[in-house]
């Protein structure tokens, strides 16, 4: 990244705090219960099932997030921050303070994302 080192400090620590906050979530959400374990009519199994899912989802996204966070303070320490990881190119400061763990330019990104929509 082409900022100046205090600027890599900062984002270093937002990413660190926001790896704590996933952190607490996954752990809380591991931990509840969507249901009482009493016997359910089949309206309160699908809601349960529905809850089930959604949590699920949620706990994937976050999941997702702590790693590229864990990735992202991985390349500050060993000083890659700031390129992308499919051309090589520096991702614009613009999109790293917007994005602080992102990993591909916005080209890149683009690229990547129709790919993945096929």
């Amino acid at each position: 990244m082409s900022g100046t080192n205090p600027d890599l400090q900062k984002i270093k620590k937002e990413l660190q705090q926001r790896k704590l906050e996933l952190d607490q979530k996954l752990t809380q959400r591991g931990a509840e219960k969507v249901t009482d374990d009493q016997v359910q009519d089949p309206g309160d199994q699908a809601l349960s099932s529905t809850m089930e899912l959604l949590k699920s989802s949620l706990q994937d996204t976050e999941i997702e997030e702590y790693n590229r966070i864990v990735r992202a303070l991985a390349k500050i320490d060993d000083g890659t921050y700031g390129s992308c990881i499919d051309c090589g190119e520096s991702i614009s400061e613009k999109r790293l303070k917007s994005n602080p763990n992102a990993s591909r330019c916005l080209v890149c990104q683009e690229t990547y994302e129709e790919q993945r929509s096929l």
